[in-house]
This record gives C-alpha cells, sequence and structure tokens, in this order.
C-alpha cells in the first residue's frame, strides 16, 4: 500500500467527515477507505480514529498526526506543481499572522514586494492580538513580539525592539508617578491581552529578567487602542517605542520607571518545526529579516 495514499485517505476522511463521503470522492466503496485506514493504525501502531457506524472522531494521537499530515501532503503538492511547472519557485499558500498593530506597519507594508518577487504565492494575512494554537490553525509563520514559553515550536529572531512604562502627563499629575515596581499596585495598568503579555510586564531586578503581572480595570486585545486609552489619561501602559516616539517628544506621553527597564524585546518568525520547512516559508523569513535590517530603519 503507497503510504501516501494512506495519509491522503486519513486526510479526506476527517475533512468530509466520513468514510463513505471519502470513498463517494475517490469511486471507491467505504471498505476500500477502511483497509487503507486500518494498515495505516496497523503499520504506526496506534489508535488514529474511533469509528462507529454513526460518528467518528479522532484520538489525541490521530489530532496531532492529523495535523502533520495535512502539512506533509500540501508541500507534496507544491513541490509536484513546481516541478511540473518547470520551476523551482515556490508557489501554494503562505499563512501569516502578526500583532494587529505591529502587523499594520511591520508587515503588511512589505508583502507586496515580497509577492512580485513570488507572485504564484497566494498570501493569507491574519493581524490579531488573539491566542492560538499555531499546528492546529495551520500558520505557517507566526510573528510575535515576545520570548517564547513553547518549547515544541521554532523560533527564528528578527529585530529587537524596546518597551517603556508610559503615561499621560495628566494621569500622573492626577494619580502620582510610580517609583518602584510596588507602586504599579496603586495604579491602573492598562492590560494588553493576548500571547505578547501573557507572563506580564517584563523588569530588569538586580540584573535578572523578571515579569510582573499588574493589576488593570481596563484590558483590550488591540494594542493601538492601549496606546489611545493611555494617551486619554486611563492609566499606565507597557508600550513600544516605535509606537510611541512622537508622543514622547510631543509630551503627549512620559515614560516612567525607567530604572527598571528590561532588555529589548526580540521579534521572533515562529514555525511549527526547522527541519522540513517550506521554501515559502524560509524565504518569506529571509525577506522578512532582510527589511528589518535596513539601515535606520527601525528610526
Amino acid at each position: 500500500m503507497d503510504i501516501f495514499k494512506q495519509l491522503d485517505t486519513f486526510v479526506s476522511v476527517i475533512n468530509l467527515g466520513s468514510l463513505s463521503s471519502a470513498a463517494r470522492k475517490e469511486g471507491v466503496v467505504p471498505a476500500v477507505i477502511g483497509r487503507r485506514l486500518d494498515n495505516l493504525e496497523s503499520r504506526l501502531g496506534v489508535r488514529l480514529l474511533v469509528r462507529t457506524t454513526r460518528s467518528l472522531a479522532l484520538t489525541q494521537e490521530g489530532s496531532a498526526f492529523f495535523e502533520d499530515c495535512q502539512r506533509i501532503l500540501q508541500d507534496l503538492r507544491d513541490a509536484e506543481s513546481a516541478v511540473a511547472s518547470g520551476s523551482t519557485r515556490p508557489s501554494g499558500h503562505l499563512n501569516l499572522l502578526a500583532p494587529a498593530t505591529f502587523g499594520r506597519l511591520f508587515v503588511a507594508p512589505h508583502i507586496a514586494e515580497f509577492q512580485r518577487q513570488y507572485p504564484e504565492l497566494r498570501i493569507t494575512l491574519d493581524l490579531s492580538d488573539r491566542v492560538f494554537d499555531q499546528a492546529r490553525e495551520q500558520i505557517d509563520c507566526a510573528i510575535r513580539i515576545s520570548d517564547m514559553e513553547d518549547s515544541s515550536l521554532v523560533a527564528v529572531r528578527l529585530a529587537q525592539i524596546r518597551r517603556v512604562v508610559a503615561a499621560s502627563p495628566e494621569y500622573l499629575a492626577r494619580r502620582g508617578v510610580p517609583q518602584t515596581l510596588a507602586d504599579l499596585e496603586q495604579h491602573n495598568c492598562l492590560y494588553l491581552m493576548g500571547v505578547s503579555q501573557s507572563r506580564g510586564w517584563a523588569f530588569t531586578i538586580d540584573g535578572k529578567m523578571h515579569y510582573l503581572k499588574v493589576r488593570s480595570m481596563l484590558e483590550c486585545s488591540d494594542g493601538k487602542v492601549l496606546h489611545e486609552w493611555a494617551l486619554q489619561g486611563l492609566g499606565l501602559a507597557w508600550l513600544p517605542l516605535w509606537e510611541t516616539k512622537a508622543d514622547f517628544a510631543e509630551g503627549r506621553l512620559i515614560s516612567v520607571l525607567e530604572q527598571y527597564a528590561a532588555a529589548d524585546d526580540p521579534v521572533y518568525a515562529v514555525v511549527t518545526q526547522r527541519k522540513f520547512m517550506p521554501s515559502r516559508v524560509r524565504l518569506f523569513i529571509d525577506f522578512l529579516r532582510s527589511v528589518y535590517a535596513r539601515n535606520g530603519y527601525w528610526d
């Protein structure tokens, strides 16, 4: 039995919801589909599906294997397409995710240039600060601005950016300027929901990085909204310097707690694996890294 036929059958059954639907699509009887699944499970030595006469469900092993199979089969189709067209240029679908504000300013503006270089690619860019499951959602590359917690993912450093704790002059005049980290307990801290601040705000104490969960009465999943709330005098916010330079220069925001400033935040391109990284993903990461390295880019 062709291994790839077994994998393709397994993915087809899950996507279509039943053995009979997969059989109709392929023009065979359901028993043929069932034997392929049996042979696949026997070869792997694990149960992938729980099958009854009325339903089927993935086991825990089957769920993880399903995600890998989809990626492998898509990469195979992309490779076949490139060879058939006589080109090794990347093609297929590049699925990207980036934080909303950062992505709007520093990822989206460069997509056109990248696609001009590789016009065979279809690109999807999701701009969101939500929590996500990269493997399950089949995200080829996610841009993250934070240290990595999930060791199963592979992070490629693209750049570094600085964050500062800031507030409007009006807020500081009303509530006072915090002098120590303990003072944050008496302040309203504007909190970004999502991945980048999931561990809290980062500070340096005695030369070591520490994360502090701050007290917040206002939360939002969009960093731009937090920026606007800070300008309106609603609280302290932990904001990236690239977003706030003009506000500091013109006095709309004031930086506080600078003696506890943490090291610059890394900007990562995150993928599920390095060994079998599709060329479309590798080329995009190399492209974005070269853009960010351009002289004066972050100025």
